[in-house]
């Protein structure tokens, strides 16, 4: 174990010396240098720490839950709180996933370790996708941020809970097995006894959401770096232009959820800033997918999943998503 973690180490320490030197370029704005950088680079820099800076808290807590999975809750607990029936085990862990308050960021550590310890993996798929999507915080930033109107909030929570059944639904048709990388499922499985005490199990579980953190946190970081990176080189001004009917605007809108990898949290916000730019079914359909899939998501699943099956799930998300809210935008 503490192998595994000094190499973790050795591993992020890389990275960790391109993010402080970001830091140095921040702080070093301040002062008079000897040559000029590209305000581009600048701008850059600016997002790549936004993102860091606010996804960390909530990988932060994603491991600490999946080190508590790891340690304390066995194959055993897993098997009484799951139904036997597969439809109802993907609606009892959406429900679960949507009084859960986790962001997308730290939900794929947690999903990862319940997985490892028996959880169907069309279960664990419909909690990943509630999760961060339409738990209470989420839905009353939602609410606060397009002004005390809970329309949009009950609309992205509905129309949210069904995309993720369906999904859920239909990836337990298609994929079967957990899925993980082989290397995920040789280390999943706990060595620790019920005669341990208290105290050792909670030293295990730290020492295994240190090893989780290193481990998912060097893929935080180079996602969070790609978006940045975006962001900044991606004329957004072309993207908002081609914007203009009814199904471009829904494209665009999810198009920018995906790439500005935003917190579930603080997303509605931004979101609201485009209505007098675009209709209602473009919001619902960036409020709904950033959430569920965006590009640093999308690499922290590539590091635990197969990508075969990672990018069979973003598609499955992106048709389910651009088909429902087609089919009810005349409604809304």
């Amino acid at each position: 174990m503490y192998r595994i973690i000094r190499n973790n180490i050795i591993e992020f320490s890389g990275i960790t010396i391109i993010v402080l030197a970001l830091l140095l370029l921040s702080f070093s704005t301040s002062f008079t240098l000897s040559f000029e950088i590209p305000s581009s680079l600048l701008n850059l820099n600016t997002i790549f720490l936004s993102i860091l800076i606010e996804a960390l808290p909530f990988v932060l807590i994603g491991v600490l839950i999946a080190g508590v999975i790891q340690i304390f809750v066995t194959e055993e607990h897993i098997q009484r709180w799951i139904p036997k029936n597969k439809v109802l085990a993907i609606i009892t862990s959406c429900i679960i996933g949507a009084l859960f308050p986790a962001c997308e960021c730290g939900i794929v550590p947690i999903v990862r370790r319940l997985i490892g310890k028996g959880v169907p993996i069309p279960a664990a798929i419909g909690f990943m996708l509630t999760g961060p999507l339409i738990n209470p915080i989420v839905i009353a930033s939602t609410y606060m941020a397009f002004g005390n109107d809970f329309k949009i909030a009950g609309l992205r929570m509905g129309l949210g809970f069904f995309v993720a059944l369906v999904v859920a639904l239909v990836v337990g048709t298609i994929f079967k097995g957990n899925q993980l990388k082989s290397s995920i499922v040789t280390n999943s499985s706990s060595t620790f006894t019920k005669n341990e005490s208290f105290l050792t199990k909670f030293w295990s579980m730290l020492t295994h959401s240190i090893d989780e953190f290193f481990d998912m946190g060097k893929y935080l970081v180079m996602g969070a770096f790609l978006a940045a990176f975006v962001q900044t080189y991606l004329p957004a001004k072309a993207l908002l232009e081609a914007g203009s009917g009814t199904i471009s605007s829904l494209a665009v809108m999810m198009g920018l959820a995906y790439v500005l990898s935003l917190c579930s949290e603080a997303d509605a916000f931004i979101g609201a800033s485009f209505r007098n730019i675009f209709p209602t079914s473009a919001i619902l359909g960036f409020l709904i997918f950033g959430p569920m899939m965006d590009l640093k998501n999308t690499l922290m699943m590539l590091s635990v999943f197969r990508m075969r099956f990672v990018i069979g799930v973003l598609a499955l998300i992106i048709s389910v998503i651009f088909i429902t809210i087609m089919s009810v935008q005349s409604f809304i």
